[in-house]
C-alpha cells in the first residue's frame, strides 16, 4: 500500500474560510492540500447563473460583505472589491390610511427630515444618532481584536471603556435598549431586524443569542457597514483561490473527506476519489466546515443539532416594480435594505407564531437590489433593458418549521413573504418578475432544509450554530479555532468569532499553524 502523501496542512473544504487559510500558509511556504466536496470552489460565497438562459450572475447564498477585514485582503493581495451603498435602508408602512415610510438615506439633514415626516419630530432621530454613536465606538474598538488572539472578557471591556455600551450589547437583551432609546415602532423594528438575521430569538431572549447577532451585525469593518462585492460574491472566492493556487496550495475538487484520524501531532484524512478512497498525511488538519461535521469526520459525539431560521429568495425583475409611497423613487427604496414586516411588535408576533410551531401570519423580511450599486453582474443587453436582481432574507422561519411537507410549506411562505411586500407596491411584483429561456418566472426560494442539503449548513444554520462573543472562555482557546486535538483546528464559521463572509477563522486558524513552530517540513504518515 502506498504511503500517503505528507502535508504541513490538509484544509478540508474550499469555502472563503479554507481558501483564506490556504493562501496565508501557502504563501508562508508551507505545503498545503485543499480538499473540497463540491465540484467548484466558494462554498455559500458564489456567484451562479440561477436562471436558464439569462446572463445575470447572483451572489446565491450570501450576499453581502461587512466582516471581512482590510488586512486579508491586502494581506493576500487579493484583486477584490466592495461598493458602498448611498442608501442605508428604507421602511415602507402606512400611517393614518397613507402609504408612507422611513428612508435612512444620504446626509444627516435628509435622515432628520424623514424622522421628522415619520414620527412627527426630531426626538427619534436624535435618539438614532445617540444610539449608533454607541455602536460606532465598540466598532472601532472591538473589530480589530478579531484578527489577534482572543482577549479575556476583562480586557475586551476594558478596551471598549464605556460601561453603558457594554452593558447594552453583552449583559443586558438588546430590546432593553431598543426600547429605551426609540419609542416608534416602526423605528424599533429597522433597529432590532440587526440582531435577527439568521438568528431564531426574540429581543428579550436571556440567552442573549440575539445581542451576539446584533454585535457582529454592527462592528463590521470598525463601522458596521454592509457593502455590496464587485462581481458578486463569486469575484471574492475566486480571487481567494487563485491567491491560495499562486502561492502554490494545491485544491482539489469533488474529492469529500470522510475521516480524520490524528494523535495529536501527525494526522491522516481520508477521502473519496473517483476510484475509491485515498489519504493524505499532514502535522495540521484544518476544517472548513461545521462542529457537527467535524465530530463526524473525528468519529466523536456530535454538538447538539443547530437550526437555522430563514427564507432565501433570488430574482430576476425586468424593472423595479413601483411604491404606493410615490414620494421614494424605488431605484432609492431597494438599493439599501428594504425592510418589510419589521415593526417591532410584527417582529416579536412572528416569532411567536413560529415559537409554537406556526409559519407567521406577517412574515417579516428584508430585500436589496445589488444590480442598483454593481450593475456588472449582469450582462450588457439585461443592463441596457432595464433589468434588475432582488435578493430577499426572510426571518423567523426554523427549519423546525418544514419538516413535514417541506415543499408545500416553502411554496406557502414564499407566496405570504410576497404577499406583504406587494401591500406595500403600486403593482404587484409578479408583474415585474423575468421569465428564463423555459417560461419560468425568475425567482427561486430556498429553506434551511435546503441550506442543509445543498451546503451541509446544520439545519440550515448560516452560522453553523450559535455565535458566541468575541472574547476568550475556558474552551476557546488562544484563537478560538482550537479543538481538543492540538493538530487539528476549526477554521468554519462556527469558530469563535465565525459567521458571515469574514475569513477571519480562515486567518486565525492559520496563524495558529504558523505559531506552533512549523518550519514547513511535512508530517510523515501516523
Amino acid at each position: 500500500m502506498p504511503v500517503p502523501r505528507p502535508y504541513d496542512a490538509v484544509i478540508v473544504g474550499a469555502g472563503h474560510n479554507g481558501l483564506v487559510a490556504a493562501a496565508y500558509l501557502a504563501r508562508a511556504g508551507r505545503r498545503v492540500l485543499v480538499l473540497e466536496r463540491l465540484d467548484h470552489t466558494g462554498g455559500a460565497a458564489v456567484s451562479t447563473q440561477a436562471f436558464a438562459g439569462l446572463d445575470a450572475r447572483l451572489s446565491r447564498y450570501s450576499y453581502l460583505v461587512s466582516l471581512l477585514p482590510r488586512k486579508i485582503v491586502r494581506d493576500l493581495g487579493l484583486t477584490f472589491a466592495v461598493r458602498k451603498r448611498d442608501v442605508s435602508s428604507y421602511t415602507p408602512t402606512e400611517r393614518d390610511g397613507r402609504a408612507t415610510g422611513l428612508l435612512v438615506a444620504g446626509g444627516a439633514a435628509r435622515t432628520r427630515e424623514a424622522f421628522r415626516q415619520l414620527t412627527g419630530s426630531d426626538r427619534e432621530f436624535q435618539s438614532w444618532q445617540r444610539f449608533y454613536a454607541n455602536t460606532a465606538k465598540v466598532a472601532e474598538r472591538v473589530f480589530p481584536t478579531l484578527t489577534e488572539p482572543l482577549p479575556t472578557r476583562v480586557r475586551l471591556r476594558h478596551r471598549v471603556d464605556d460601561e453603558a455600551a457594554w452593558r447594552m450589547l453583552f449583559e443586558e437583551p438588546i430590546g432593553a435598549a431598543v426600547e429605551a432609546y426609540f419609542a416608534d415602532d416602526l423605528v424599533r423594528g429597522v433597529v432590532l431586524t440587526d440582531a435577527l438575521i439568521g438568528t431564531f430569538a426574540d429581543a428579550h431572549d436571556p440567552s442573549l443569542r440575539q445581542n451576539r447577532c446584533f454585535l457582529y451585525h454592527v462592528i463590521g469593518g470598525g463601522t458596521g457597514d454592509w457593502d455590496v462585492p464587485v462581481g458578486g460574491m463569486g469575484a471574492l472566492t475566486d480571487a481567494l483561490a487563485r491567491a491560495a493556487r499562486d502561492a502554490g496550495a494545491e485544491i482539489v475538487t469533488g474529492r469529500e473527506a470522510t475521516r480524520i484520524e490524528t494523535d495529536g501531532i501527525r494526522a491522516e484524512v481520508t477521502y473519496r476519489t473517483d476510484e475509491g478512497e485515498a489519504t493524505a498525511a499532514a502535522r495540521h488538519v484544518l476544517v472548513n466546515a461545521s462542529p457537527e461535521a467535524l465530530a463526524a469526520l473525528l468519529g466523536e459525539t456530535p454538538p447538539p443539532h443547530a437550526e437555522g431560521a430563514q427564507l432565501k429568495v433570488n430574482m430576476l425583475l425586468t424593472r423595479l416594480p413601483r411604491l404606493r409611497d410615490a414620494s421614494v423613487d424605488p431605484h432609492e427604496a431597494f438599493a439599501g435594505t428594504f425592510h418589510v414586516a419589521e415593526g417591532y411588535e410584527q417582529l416579536a408576533t412572528a416569532y411567536a407564531q413560529a415559537a409554537a410551531g406556526e409559519l407567521p401570519t406577517a412574515p417579516p423580511s428584508e430585500i436589496y437590489c445589488h444590480s442598483l450599486t454593481d450593475p456588472s453582474i449582469l450582462g450588457p443587453d439585461l443592463v441596457e433593458r432595464g433589468y434588475q436582481t432582488l435578493t430577499l432574507f426572510g426571518l423567523h422561519t426554523p427549519a423546525r418549521l418544514f419538516t413535514h411537507h417541506h415543499d408545500a410549506v416553502r411554496e406557502e411562505l414564499l407566496k405570504s413573504t410576497l404577499a406583504q411586500l406587494d401591500a406595500h407596491l403600486a403593482e404587484p411584483l409578479a408583474d415585474c418578475l423575468a421569465t428564463d429561456a423555459d417560461g419560468r418566472p425568475c425567482i427561486e426560494a430556498k429553506s434551511p432544509l435546503d441550506l442543509e442539503r445543498e451546503l451541509r449548513l446544520p439545519g440550515g444554520n448560516i452560522f453553523h450554530r450559535d455565535l458566541a462573543f468575541p472574547y476568550a472562555t475556558e474552551d476557546s482557546g488562544r484563537w478560538g479555532v482550537e479543538t481538543a486535538h492540538p493538530n487539528v483546528l476549526l477554521c468554519g464559521a462556527g469558530a469563535v468569532r465565525g459567521g458571515g463572509v469574514s475569513g477571519i477563522p480562515g486567518h486565525n486558524a492559520a496563524m495558529v499553524v504558523l505559531e506552533s513552530g512549523d518550519n514547513g517540513a511535512a508530517a510523515p504518515s501516523i
